[in-house]
């Protein structure tokens, strides 16, 4: 299932075309009501058994790497471990900034986004930050779009070669799906009516 997620991205970056130079990334919290590897007690929610994703993706929404961790563990912990999934893309552009939440606002955060050549645009902790979420909402767009597939909202899975197997297909889903509405755009806007030639 990975080489399949990896073949729909390189046709989608061959068609429409990654955007690499602005990355968001966020963690998500799931039910996980069987248990497993990676699962464990969430302080926030009574203690029931739950996991999370954190996610990193283009400037498009569109899926890049995807890493399971406990949910008891803070979102800055699993930033390195996101990051790294990255190597499989290629060679980024020189420039690349990471859009963050006040989550990871520390600097052990900013030490990993150093140490991997990328800048970080980190939301402040006790700042109200309407201006600074502009380019983070695509992340939680592609949250939604993974909690879509009910298999993603609610993990029975215990295994996490199982859980990442079903998150590589929930991103080629995605791609395909993008994918297609953009052809569907492109042809709808290339044949209107009144197009000037």
């Amino acid at each position: 299932m990975t080489q399949l997620e990896q073949t729909v991205r390189e046709a989608y970056d061959r068609i429409v075309g990654l955007e690499l130079a602005d990355l968001a990334l966020d963690g998500c919290i799931v039910k996980a009501p069987c248990g497993g590897e990676v699962a464990s007690r969430n302080p926030i929610d009574l203690g029931k058994q739950r996991i999370r994703r954190s996610t990193v993706v283009d400037a498009a929404g569109i899926p890049l790497s995807v890493h399971v961790g406990a949910a008891n563990a803070q979102d800055s912990p699993l930033l390195a471990p996101t990051l790294d999934l990255l190597t499989g893309l290629g060679p980024l552009p020189d420039q690349v900034t990471v859009h963050l939440d006040r989550g990871y606002d520390s600097a052990k955060s900013r030490a990993a986004l150093a140490e991997r050549g990328l800048h970080g645009q980190i939301a402040r902790r006790g700042q109200p930050a309407p201006i600074q979420a502009g380019q983070r909402w695509v992340v939680q767009r592609t949250h939604a779009w993974h909690n879509a597939l009910r298999k993603l909202q609610i993990c029975t899975e215990r295994r996490v070669k199982v859980i990442d197997f079903w998150i590589a297909l929930a991103n080629a889903i995605i791609m395909i799906r993008r994918l297609v509405r953009t052809a569907w755009t492109t042809h709808r806007w290339d044949n209107r009516p009144n197009r000037r030639p």
